[in-house]
């Protein structure tokens, strides 16, 4: 088969620009009589906020505004639960929740207000791990610390493990992990001449952003635009809202350009991280190696806001059981309010956790039969057209295709070799 695209190098035609330097990135731009953003992030995990003292912090040199949740219009925002404050309210729920923005004429200036903040706050007992926040004896939010449950079913579990000869069970976890882009967070607001707002924002998403913008400014999308210069990498960590509405109400309050950069520690402290999992499978099969049953149960660790956690959550739950023909499968995953870090959305979408421990599972359950891996996986997976649990279909060919490639370039050696 010619094919024009799939294993042809493609020239960059950006290159040229990213090695002379002219590739022009968010923390590149500059506009005359710009401030400089920055946030003061609580010092507890989970406490309630019983006052916040701006007198000393306005008075400092060089200070031209600084706003807290009195001074955003709609200070709610997420996609599935819009339990997300723009600046922390009723009590923060974790350490990096920002409580107060300031914008001064140097970021030494605004670096040396945030610090004459002075927050009064009542400590409360952190929720540190899911498996305390399911027993709701501390609660992150109102009602339940279970801010999801999904159940996926298909067939019979009980008559699948019935017709089982042998029954494997194992728990699996995955841990948070940090996007870590060479380039952080980094966002200008500034209006132009006809009083329209302008956002410059790093993001790979700046039209699911317009949404939440214009519920959280309570302005109609014509009267403001999101811009995205290049971005110096994102992997999931920019598809969710952070700085933009802070130097957005700072503009509007100055009447000026508001730039914030996060540092490298705000990058680490404030952002949204992968979900860690805990995973359990059991697994029923025959004595010749064919699935019958699989049961599942995912916690995810969502930390205290939702954000992308549902969607994730919900394409883990539809791929856990891995690209297997199994008759009888069921499905219980749950997302948690933890108060530590963010949980978001990162590449793979919460597949890369189920999919280490199926498959880490399929390799046991081979080893416990005695059958090869490869083997059993043939016996198992997917034919030409698959069925997912949900009932939906895919074309599955490629699967065994990459199989039998794998095998054969294990055989001669290598690429060049199989040539």
């Amino acid at each position: 088969m010619d094919l024009r695209v799939v294993g042809k190098r493609l020239p960059r035609h950006d290159a040229l620009q990213q090695v002379t330097g002219k590739v022009i990135y968010g923390e590149d731009l500059y506009r005359p009589k710009m401030l400089y953003a920055k946030a003061l992030y609580s010092e507890y995990a989970h406490a309630e906020i019983k006052g916040i003292d701006l007198s000393e912090a306005a008075k400092m040199p060089g200070v031209k505004a600084i706003i807290t949740a009195r001074d955003v219009p709609y200070n709610r925002f997420g996609l599935s639960h819009k339990d997300e404050p723009v600046l922390a309210d009723d009590k923060v729920r974790f350490k990096g929740d920002a409580v107060a923005v300031v914008a001064a004429e140097s970021l030494a200036q605004a670096n040396e207000a945030v610090r004459r903040i002075k927050v009064a706050y009542k400590p409360l007992t952190p929720v540190l791990d899911p498996f305390a926040g399911m027993k709701d004896e501390v609660l992150v939010h109102e009602n339940t610390n279970i801010a999801s449950h999904i159940k996926i079913r298909k067939g019979d579990i009980e008559v699948g493990f019935a017709r089982a000869a042998l029954i494997v069970e194992e728990k699996y976890t995955t841990q948070k992990v940090e996007h870590c882009p060479i380039e952080p967070h980094v966002a200008l607001a500034e209006l132009e001449s006809d009083g329209k707002l302008v956002i410059w924002t790093s993001t790979s998403r700046p039209y699911s952003y317009t949404t939440h913008l214009s519920e959280i400014l309570q302005l109609g999308m014509n009267w403001y635009k999101v811009k995205t210069p290049a971005v110096g990498g994102s992997f999931g960590a920019k598809n969710e809202v952070t700085l933009e509405p802070w130097v957005a109400l700072l503009a509007l309050k100055t009447k000026r350009p508001v730039k914030m950069v996060f540092t490298r520690e705000e990058e680490f402290s404030v952002s949204s991280v992968r979900h860690p999992y805990w995973m359990k499978y059991k697994t029923g099969v025959t004595g010749d190696g064919l699935i019958t049953a699989r049961e599942i149960e995912l916690i995810s660790d969502n930390g205290p806001y939702v954000g992308l956690g549902f969607q994730t959550l919900t394409k883990a739950a539809v791929h856990a059981a891995g690209p297997y023909a199994i008759a009888n499968i069921k499905t219980d995953a749950y997302l948690v309010y933890t108060n530590t870090a963010v949980g978001g959305a990162m590449r793979g979408f919460g597949v890369p956790q189920v999919c280490f421990a199926h498959e880490s599972h399929t390799d046991s359950i081979a080893h416990k039969l005695g059958m090869d891996p490869v083997e059993f996986r043939l016996k198992n997976i997917f034919g030409d057209v698959g069925e997912m649990p949900t009932g939906q279909t895919v074309k599955s060919k490629p699967l065994k295709q990459s199989i039998f490639r794998a095998l054969e370039l294990e055989r001669c050696g290598g690429e060049e070799d199989c040539r």
